[in-house]
């Protein structure tokens, strides 16, 4: 295993408000930008240290570039990652591979399976679900067919329905009074603004889950940025710069 030498961030504060904004990625431990579409860390070590403590069982049911199972592994928390990507299995592996002086005891899994399916994971019994889920077809992840990679769904009403199946499976595997936090991005079509993270977010409500939190997160260092800084002054469009952390509660 790998010695690192920085295991957390540096100045780190928890956030206190609903708008959450990280100009810069954090670099600690075997945190980087390079798996396109992941979130940042700072993001996660809020979410895992505000909705859970050390012990608890988390689940992340669309690892990607494995932010979720590094903090995971810091935070001394046990953790479930799918992702139906075996390279995202392969990297999440990889960034695990460092040593921690602490004696912890946490186990982490990693395994190739898909987010709609959890049968794998009793009722009622995750205490906290943190994932960032592909925004329809925005970032290509894979070459399987739409059935078994959502990233690969280009109708908003699809995707929907098929996060509608991954938000019933989360709800029935989540505790009583504990948490499930999803990041979700809009998008646009037509020339026409796209709702797409509040659509989402009324496929979570209609399996039952209650919205406790709506936090704010500001975009940075988008790809091709300033191309479209040009483009939206010569077609009159405002680029998207936001996404919606939903923190949601099973009651």
């Amino acid at each position: 295993m790998k010695k690192i030498k920085k295991l957390a961030p540096e100045n780190f504060e928890q956030e206190t408000s609903t708008v959450w904004s990280y100009p810069r990625r954090g670099n600690w431990a075997t945190h980087n930008s390079k798996y396109r579409g992941n979130w940042a860390p700072e993001v996660v070590r809020n979410i895992i240290l505000r909705y859970s403590k050390k012990g608890d069982y988390l689940l992340d049911p669309m690892i990607g570039g494995g932010t979720t199972a590094i903090e995971a592994k810091l935070l001394n928390r046990n953790l479930i990652a799918y992702d139906i990507n075996p390279k995202a299995i392969k990297l999440t592996n990889e960034l695990l591979d460092f040593e921690i002086d602490e004696d912890f005891d946490n186990k982490i899994t990693i395994e190739l399976n898909d987010a709609r399916n959890l049968s794998k994971i009793d009722d009622n019994s995750i205490d906290l679900i943190l994932t960032h889920p592909p925004y329809v077809d925005i970032i290509k992840y894979s070459d399987k067919k739409i059935e078994e990679d959502i990233s690969n769904i280009h109708d908003l009403d699809k995707f929907c329905d098929e996060i509608e199946i991954i938000a019933k499976e989360l709800y029935r595997v989540t505790k009583q009074n504990r948490y499930c936090a999803i990041l979700m991005g809009d998008t646009r079509r037509n020339k026409m603004y796209q709702p797409l993270a509040f659509m989402v977010m009324q496929r979570f409500l209609k399996v039952g889950f209650k919205l406790k939190e709506d936090i704010i997160k500001h975009q940075h260092n988008c790809k091709a940025t300033g191309f479209w800084a040009q483009k939206s002054i010569k077609y009159n469009f405002l680029l998207i710069m936001h996404e919606h952390l939903f923190i949601f509660k099973k009651t």
